[in-house]
């Protein structure tokens, strides 16, 4: 327990290697093929899918509830958004237990440093401890078991919020202005370059996450659309100056009303203006909040 070190992860793999990521590797006998052993690598749980959107003085980040193992539903109210610190968050994809691992570690690696140096990382240095992290599961990730995050933040210094991605060999890049991942995320992606604009409120860009998560469970198995009768909705939070925020199920469910409301009219969702700018027309009817 010496000193020496500000990075918990790196403090991990000196102290207990099989406890940090990639530590633990998965062996295929050599009896079995790799192909006899795929089914079991896609009935695990996995979770799709996280999108963000940079918003007027801030950023949203949401995701769907779904967890899946093969085409059996694992989990229906899955959480794939994880506060990482005051100021920013994280979103998996993947490998439900080393993503939820991930996320978690990550969580201490930051309060670690922030508690060894006195002052927390900047935004680049958060966003690259997380890529080295997904570096480290490399080795389980050619195996079939990819954990993928998508980080979002609030940057102190510039006043704006920030959107990253990651590929499997922890590649670290910004994003402009909205991203998603996951399974579902082609699907999402597409309806945000309908729905967004430049300067969004935060309410305009909560409910525009919440129509591209309703276009993703339309068009993907993997993803879960809200579910009304269990009031399970997605999961939204928005960083900015004032911080952290996780929406309330019941701000959520507004929302998701609203979606839905507006679907029962236009069930392919709202339509993007031809020219010029401003918001979405379905976007003109908030929810209170």
């Amino acid at each position: 327990m010496a000193a020496g070190t500000s990075s918990f992860a790196d403090f991990l793999t000196a102290a207990a290697p099989g406890l940090a990521p990639g530590g633990q590797t998965v062996t295929i006998p050599e009896s079995a093929g790799g192909a006899a052993h795929a089914p079991l690598l896609r009935d695990l749980p996995h979770g799709t899918t996280i999108v963000a959107a940079i918003c007027d003085g801030g950023v949203i980040m949401a995701g769907d509830r779904r967890a899946t193992a093969g085409n059996v539903i694992a989990q229906r109210d899955f959480n794939k958004v994880f506060r990482s610190d005051e100021f920013s968050a994280v979103g998996i994809a993947g490998a439900a237990g080393i993503a939820t691992e991930m996320a978690r570690l990550f969580q201490v690696e930051l309060e670690h440093y922030e508690k060894m140096e006195g002052h927390p990382l900047s935004l680049e240095g958060k966003a690259n401890r997380l890529g080295s992290m997904v570096r480290g599961n490399i080795g389980a990730a050619m195996q079939g078991l990819a954990a993928i995050p998508l980080f979002a933040g609030y940057d102190e210094d510039t006043g704006r919020g920030r959107i990253i991605s990651y590929d499997v060999t922890g590649g670290v890049y910004e994003e402009h202005p909205f991203y998603a991942i996951g399974s579902g995320s082609p699907y999402a992606r597409g309806a945000l370059k309908k729905l967004y604009s430049d300067g969004m409120s935060p309410s305009d860009a909560i409910l525009a996450c919440m129509q591209a998560l309703y276009d993703a469970a339309d068009d993907d198995s993997a993803t879960g659309g809200p579910d009304v009768t269990r009031r399970i909705y997605p999961v939204v939070a928005t960083i900015t100056a004032d911080g952290f925020q996780r929406l309330s199920d019941e701000a959520a469910g507004e929302y998701v009303r609203t979606v839905i409301e507006g679907r029962m009219s236009l069930p392919e969702g709202p339509l993007a203006p031809l020219r010029g700018g401003g918001s979405p027309d379905a976007s003109s009817e908030l929810p209170p909040g």
